[in-house]
Protein backbone atom coordinates (compact mmCIF):
# COMPACT_ATOMS: atom_id res chain seq x y z
CA UNK A 1 0.00 0.00 0.00
CA UNK A 2 2.73 2.56 0.96
CA UNK A 3 5.07 1.57 -2.09
CA UNK A 4 1.72 2.00 -4.22
CA UNK A 5 1.39 5.09 -2.93
CA UNK A 6 4.90 6.39 -3.64
CA UNK A 7 5.08 4.57 -7.00
CA UNK A 8 1.69 6.50 -7.82
CA UNK A 9 0.46 3.12 -8.59
CA UNK A 10 -3.42 3.01 -7.87
CA UNK A 11 -3.92 -0.03 -5.19
CA UNK A 12 -6.84 -1.58 -6.80
CA UNK A 13 -4.39 -2.59 -9.75
CA UNK A 14 -2.20 -4.45 -7.33
CA UNK A 15 -4.13 -5.50 -4.97
CA UNK A 16 -4.39 -9.18 -6.07
CA UNK A 17 -0.66 -8.98 -7.27
CA UNK A 18 0.28 -7.99 -3.40
CA UNK A 19 -1.51 -11.14 -1.48
CA UNK A 20 -1.40 -13.83 -4.82
CA UNK A 21 3.00 -13.65 -3.87
CA UNK A 22 1.92 -14.31 -0.34
CA UNK A 23 2.55 -17.72 -1.16
CA UNK A 24 6.21 -17.17 -1.32
CA UNK A 25 6.21 -16.30 2.07
CA UNK A 26 4.27 -19.03 3.11
CA UNK A 27 6.79 -21.74 1.18
CA UNK A 28 9.58 -20.50 3.39
CA UNK A 29 7.35 -20.95 6.83
CA UNK A 30 7.72 -24.64 5.51
CA UNK A 31 11.24 -24.81 4.68
CA UNK A 32 12.31 -23.67 7.99
CA UNK A 33 10.54 -25.16 10.07
CA UNK A 34 10.02 -28.54 8.44
CA UNK A 35 10.20 -30.62 12.05
CA UNK A 36 7.96 -28.58 13.54
CA UNK A 37 5.09 -27.81 10.95
CA UNK A 38 5.05 -31.40 10.05
CA UNK A 39 4.23 -32.80 12.81
CA UNK A 40 1.56 -36.01 11.62
CA UNK A 41 2.54 -38.08 14.54
CA UNK A 42 0.36 -35.56 16.60
CA UNK A 43 -2.75 -33.74 14.73
CA UNK A 44 -3.24 -31.55 18.27
CA UNK A 45 -0.91 -28.86 16.28
CA UNK A 46 -3.19 -28.57 13.27
CA UNK A 47 -5.94 -28.39 14.89
CA UNK A 48 -4.75 -25.59 17.26
CA UNK A 49 -3.73 -23.92 14.02
CA UNK A 50 -7.45 -24.84 12.53
CA UNK A 51 -8.66 -22.70 15.35
CA UNK A 52 -6.97 -19.80 15.14
CA UNK A 53 -7.21 -19.24 11.68
CA UNK A 54 -11.13 -19.37 12.40
CA UNK A 55 -11.62 -16.04 13.14
CA UNK A 56 -9.68 -14.49 10.14
CA UNK A 57 -11.54 -16.50 8.01
CA UNK A 58 -14.90 -15.44 9.14
CA UNK A 59 -14.45 -11.74 9.38
CA UNK A 60 -12.13 -11.93 5.98
CA UNK A 61 -14.83 -13.26 4.46
CA UNK A 62 -17.52 -10.68 5.86
CA UNK A 63 -15.99 -7.54 5.96
CA UNK A 64 -13.84 -7.75 2.23
CA UNK A 65 -15.07 -5.27 0.64
CA UNK A 66 -15.10 -3.05 2.98
CA UNK A 67 -11.57 -3.99 4.17
CA UNK A 68 -10.71 -3.43 0.24
CA UNK A 69 -12.06 0.06 0.54
CA UNK A 70 -9.69 0.90 3.85
CA UNK A 71 -7.10 -0.39 1.38
CA UNK A 72 -7.35 2.86 -0.63
CA UNK A 73 -7.00 5.42 2.38
CA UNK A 74 -2.62 5.64 2.56
CA UNK A 75 -3.18 7.91 6.12
CA UNK A 76 -4.66 5.04 7.62
CA UNK A 77 -1.28 2.83 7.04
CA UNK A 78 1.15 5.48 8.25
CA UNK A 79 -0.97 6.10 11.27
CA UNK A 80 -1.18 2.44 11.80
CA UNK A 81 2.63 1.91 11.06
CA UNK A 82 3.14 4.35 14.04
CA UNK A 83 1.01 3.59 16.63
CA UNK A 84 1.16 -0.32 16.60
CA UNK A 85 5.21 0.74 16.06
CA UNK A 86 4.70 2.66 19.95
CA UNK A 87 2.83 -0.69 20.99
CA UNK A 88 5.72 -2.86 20.09
CA UNK A 89 8.53 -0.10 22.24
CA UNK A 90 7.05 -0.96 25.06
CA UNK A 91 4.99 -4.26 25.07
CA UNK A 92 8.39 -5.79 26.80
CA UNK A 93 6.87 -4.32 29.53
CA UNK A 94 3.55 -4.37 29.44
CA UNK A 95 3.31 -8.62 27.89
CA UNK A 96 6.77 -10.08 28.92
CA UNK A 97 5.08 -13.60 28.17
CA UNK A 98 5.15 -16.48 30.00
CA UNK A 99 7.25 -19.82 30.10
CA UNK A 100 4.29 -21.69 28.05
CA UNK A 101 5.27 -23.79 24.38
CA UNK A 102 3.07 -23.99 21.68
CA UNK A 103 2.57 -28.31 22.56
CA UNK A 104 1.24 -26.47 26.13
CA UNK A 105 -1.36 -24.07 23.80
CA UNK A 106 -5.10 -24.90 24.62
CA UNK A 107 -7.85 -24.28 21.97
CA UNK A 108 -9.11 -21.26 23.89
CA UNK A 109 -5.79 -19.40 23.57
CA UNK A 110 -5.46 -20.90 20.03
CA UNK A 111 -8.46 -18.61 19.32
CA UNK A 112 -7.57 -15.55 21.34
CA UNK A 113 -4.02 -15.42 19.14
CA UNK A 114 -6.17 -15.99 16.27
CA UNK A 115 -8.57 -13.29 16.89
CA UNK A 116 -5.15 -10.82 17.98
CA UNK A 117 -4.39 -11.73 14.58
CA UNK A 118 -7.45 -9.92 12.88
CA UNK A 119 -6.28 -6.40 13.72
CA UNK A 120 -3.70 -6.89 11.01
CA UNK A 121 -6.89 -6.97 8.76
CA UNK A 122 -6.87 -2.70 8.67
CA UNK A 123 -4.04 -1.65 6.57
CA UNK A 124 -0.43 -0.87 8.69
CA UNK A 125 -0.80 -3.04 11.09
CA UNK A 126 1.43 -6.25 10.82
CA UNK A 127 0.17 -9.44 11.10
CA UNK A 128 2.82 -11.42 12.37
CA UNK A 129 2.59 -8.61 15.50
CA UNK A 130 -0.86 -8.90 16.08
CA UNK A 131 -0.30 -13.00 16.41
CA UNK A 132 2.77 -12.64 18.68
CA UNK A 133 0.82 -9.90 21.31
CA UNK A 134 -1.88 -12.49 20.86
CA UNK A 135 0.72 -15.26 22.10
CA UNK A 136 2.14 -12.80 24.62
CA UNK A 137 -1.19 -12.25 26.53
CA UNK A 138 -1.83 -15.94 26.34
CA UNK A 139 1.64 -16.29 28.17
CA UNK A 140 3.87 -18.38 25.38
CA UNK A 141 7.71 -17.54 25.59
CA UNK A 142 9.38 -14.89 23.26
CA UNK A 143 10.10 -17.17 20.84
CA UNK A 144 7.58 -19.64 20.91
CA UNK A 145 4.87 -16.81 19.91
CA UNK A 146 6.93 -15.22 17.22
CA UNK A 147 6.98 -18.95 15.42
CA UNK A 148 3.28 -19.76 16.03
CA UNK A 149 2.62 -16.56 14.27
CA UNK A 150 4.56 -17.63 11.53
CA UNK A 151 3.37 -21.21 11.69
CA UNK A 152 -0.29 -19.33 11.40
CA UNK A 153 0.50 -17.50 8.24
CA UNK A 154 0.18 -20.62 6.28
CA UNK A 155 -3.44 -21.13 6.68
CA UNK A 156 -4.30 -17.56 6.87
CA UNK A 157 -2.60 -16.23 3.80
CA UNK A 158 -2.99 -19.32 1.98
CA UNK A 159 -6.49 -18.68 2.23
CA UNK A 160 -6.53 -15.34 1.39
CA UNK A 161 -4.34 -15.75 -1.20
CA UNK A 162 -6.51 -18.56 -2.77
CA UNK A 163 -9.65 -16.49 -2.11
CA UNK A 164 -8.14 -13.52 -4.13
CA UNK A 165 -6.78 -15.59 -7.25
CA UNK A 166 -10.17 -17.20 -7.68
CA UNK A 167 -12.27 -14.14 -7.22
CA UNK A 168 -9.98 -12.16 -9.82
CA UNK A 169 -8.82 -15.46 -11.77
CA UNK A 170 -10.88 -14.69 -15.23
CA UNK A 171 -9.41 -11.12 -15.64
CA UNK A 172 -5.69 -12.31 -14.74
CA UNK A 173 -3.91 -12.82 -18.17
CA UNK A 174 -0.51 -14.63 -18.66
CA UNK A 175 1.49 -11.39 -18.58
CA UNK A 176 0.13 -10.83 -14.60
CA UNK A 177 0.12 -14.86 -13.61
CA UNK A 178 4.05 -14.75 -14.93
CA UNK A 179 4.51 -11.44 -12.60
CA UNK A 180 2.87 -12.99 -9.36
CA UNK A 181 5.48 -16.11 -10.35
CA UNK A 182 8.13 -13.93 -10.43
CA UNK A 183 6.89 -12.17 -7.13
CA UNK A 184 6.53 -15.36 -5.37
CA UNK A 185 9.96 -16.26 -6.07
CA UNK A 186 11.33 -13.25 -4.92
CA UNK A 187 8.57 -13.31 -1.67
CA UNK A 188 10.32 -16.61 -0.39
CA UNK A 189 13.90 -15.77 -0.86
CA UNK A 190 13.67 -12.36 0.93
CA UNK A 191 11.04 -14.42 3.52
CA UNK A 192 13.46 -16.87 3.97
CA UNK A 193 16.53 -14.33 5.50
CA UNK A 194 13.17 -11.76 7.06
CA UNK A 195 12.61 -14.95 9.06
CA UNK A 196 15.77 -15.89 10.04
CA UNK A 197 16.78 -12.38 10.80
CA UNK A 198 13.20 -11.28 12.76
CA UNK A 199 14.05 -14.58 15.15
CA UNK A 200 17.43 -13.58 16.10
CA UNK A 201 16.63 -10.11 16.88
CA UNK A 202 13.99 -11.39 18.98
CA UNK A 203 16.17 -13.42 21.13
CA UNK A 204 18.99 -11.14 21.53
CA UNK A 205 16.89 -8.00 22.26
CA UNK A 206 13.45 -7.38 21.92
CA UNK A 207 10.70 -5.92 19.71
CA UNK A 208 11.58 -2.39 20.39
CA UNK A 209 13.35 -2.42 17.47
CA UNK A 210 11.05 -3.09 15.12
CA UNK A 211 8.75 -0.38 16.96
CA UNK A 212 11.73 2.51 16.34
CA UNK A 213 11.52 0.90 12.51
CA UNK A 214 8.06 1.13 12.26
CA UNK A 215 7.86 4.68 13.72
CA UNK A 216 10.30 5.62 11.85
CA UNK A 217 8.94 4.16 8.39
CA UNK A 218 5.45 5.72 9.36
CA UNK A 219 6.37 9.23 10.53
CA UNK A 220 8.35 9.65 6.83
CA UNK A 221 5.67 8.30 4.93
CA UNK A 222 3.09 10.83 6.38
CA UNK A 223 5.59 13.42 6.15
CA UNK A 224 5.66 12.59 2.45
CA UNK A 225 1.96 12.28 1.89
CA UNK A 226 0.70 15.47 3.33
CA UNK A 227 3.29 17.65 2.51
Amino acid sequence: MMTNYLLGIDPKETDTYIIGIQLGAILSVLVLYPKKFFTFSDLTFYYKLLVAFIPAAILGLLLDDYLEKMLQEPAIVGVMLIAVGFVLLFIDNWLPGGEKTVDELDYKSAFIIGFAQCFAMIPGVSRSASAIIGGLLCKLKKTEATEFSFFLAVPTLCAAAGYKLLKNYESLDTSQLKDIAIGNLISFVVAVFAIKFFINIVKKYSFRVFGIYRIIIGAIFLSILFL
